[in-house]
């Protein structure tokens, strides 16, 4: 009895955090017969056959790709365009093509052109990670309980969304189907904007030449922690994301600029009251985000599995 959301092959085109989180999952879940990956470079492929997690590992995109029932692109948002007409002479008819890319509209702008009809082309978003990167960053856990947002443009078979639906719940997830710029509006948000303050904050404290990086790092409280930990992230994934996803990035960014013209208003004056009622009230938004699940204190690894399910 086959389990629900499985794929015969699997080739996964990049093996870094999310790549390696996707391969570890599905092979403790069943839901890949056979997973095939690529790395760039030839140091890396060694690391990936050591660790064992997949069945083949290929120096070629082209050759990975053949006979897969599924072929997931994990890889920065700014390649995946390159990358899908480089593999779309060899995809197998049938195939459903994903990524995990944290921008959609670029990427069916970038991908779909590419891709051969007989394909069933479906874009998500795993939104989970950490500031780690590289073959052995990825764990199995990665995806419990956290959203994976498929955006697939109009006219995409539903039996291939329902299937990749299927095998992303297999892994733990919570599926959320929505449009590529709905998408963009909420990440830019949730984020995207979330990403830039922290890169932005951690750059400033650097160039503060009054303070010296002892001191930022000896007196670190945990806010400006969690900020080094956000702003650690992949500089070439979160450059592509920017670069890719600059209009709601930038709109999101004039309202935070007018929301925090008003809080340095109400420090200059004096006006305690303001800044209470700011606080909280979002005070309330981060405990609304623990009470429905999206946050908690156990760490993300060592989550337990979820049960999979048998048609």
């Amino acid at each position: 009895m086959s389990v629900a959301g499985h794929f015969e092959r699997v080739a996964l085109i990049g093996f870094g955090l999310i790549g390696g989180s996707i391969a570890r999952a599905a092979k403790l879940q069943g839901v890949a017969g056979e997973i095939i990956t690529t790395a760039r470079s030839e140091k890396t492929r060694a690391r990936v056959a050591e660790l064992g997690i997949v069945d083949r590992v290929v120096a070629s995109n082209a050759e990975a790709v053949k006979e897969a029932d599924l072929v997931i692109l994990c890889i920065p948002v700014g390649a995946c365009g390159p990358v899908a007409a480089e593999i779309a002479p060899h995809l197998k008819p049938g195939a459903v093509v994903s990524d995990v890319g944290s921008v959609k509209g670029a990427i069916v702008r970038d991908m779909a052109p590419h891709l051969p009809a007989n394909v069933h082309f479906v874009p998500a978003h795993p939104v989970a990670g950490t500031e780690n990167s590289g073959p052995d960053s990825g764990f199995a856990e990665l995806f419990i309980n956290r959203w994976c947002i498929l955006t697939p443009p109009d006219g995409v078979d539903a039996g291939a969304i329902d299937h990749l639906r299927a095998f992303w719940a297999a892994l733990g997830a919570k599926v959320e189907i929505m449009t590529p710029d709905h998408h963009d509006r909420v990440l830019a948000i949730t984020s995207h904007l979330p990403h830039l303050i922290a890169y932005t904050i951690v750059g400033t404290a650097d160039e503060l030449a009054q303070v010296t990086e002892s001191e930022v790092i000896k007196f670190s409280a945990g806010g400006f922690r969690d900020f080094t930990r956000i702003a650690a992230s992949d500089p070439t994934m979160w450059r592509d994301i920017f670069l890719s996803n600059k209009d709601a990035v930038l709109d999101m960014l004039g309202t935070f600029t007018e929301d925090l013209s008003k809080l340095t208003r109400a420090i200059r004056r004096g006006d305690g009251e303001a800044l209470f009622d700011h606080f909280t009230r979002t005070r309330a938004i981060r405990r609304g985000i623990v009470d429905i699940g999206q946050d908690s204190a156990a760490p993300d690894f060592g989550r337990p599995l979820p049960q999979i399910k048998k048609p």
